[in-house]
């Protein structure tokens, strides 16, 4: 997770006493299905927000160049544990979304549960952070999470917002019907693969 209308200390304390509803306990199963259909192919690959980081192994196990984020000192010392203990290379950072720099662009990023846990009036900052973060032509593999309610995290993710927040004149969207993944408590996520411009 992210900073969001929370403190780092809160989330933190979210992952010590388990309260961790959007962790699925696995890979999501729609990038399981972009990795399959070779929508996404090893490259150089941001994760913000990784949380455990479920995904951030699997890219690894693939081949990818991961980089992963999240502001929660456990998640983050979690993933690094388990990529060790697996024998496998990633970078990961603690570190808030809203600030963070990378040294170079990337390829792609995937985003999961990073949006929808920022309060709405964040999502400007982090949508100028995503562009930024991306190559031209990088392409953002995008979750956004379905709640139907107006309170979070996680937020509701309306998809007028949405092409609205990521705006045709700097992102590209796909024709193609989104993939349409469930999550816990009847919630479901729409994914959606944008090419910057």
């Amino acid at each position: 997770m992210t900073s969001g209308p929370q403190t780092s200390k809160a989330w933190e304390t979210r992952y010590r006493n388990g309260q961790t509803g959007w962790d699925r306990g696995g890979t999501s199963a729609s990038l399981g299905y972009w990795l399959q259909d070779d929508e996404l192919s090893p490259c150089r690959v941001l994760i913000p927000g990784c949380g455990r980081g479920h995904e951030v192994i699997e890219l690894a196990q693939h081949g990818f160049d991961t980089t992963a984020l999240d502001v929660a000192p456990s998640a983050v010392d979690h993933v690094r544990t388990s990529l060790a203990e697996k024998q496998l290379d990633g970078c990961v950072e603690q570190a808030d979304v809203l600030h963070w720099q990378p040294s170079a662009p990337f390829e792609a990023i995937y985003e999961q549960t990073c949006l929808c846990a920022l309060p709405p009036s964040k999502w400007e900052a982090y949508e100028r952070q995503l562009h930024r973060w991306l190559k031209s032509g990088g392409r953002l593999f995008a979750l956004f999470m379905q709640t139907g309610m107006e309170d979070g995290p996680p937020f509701h993710c309306d998809l007028l917002r949405m092409r609205q927040l990521f705006d045709s004149s700097r992102w590209q969207w796909p024709e193609e019907t989104p993939i349409l993944t469930p999550h816990r408590d009847h919630l479901f996520e729409l994914g959606y693969i944008l090419t910057r411009r």
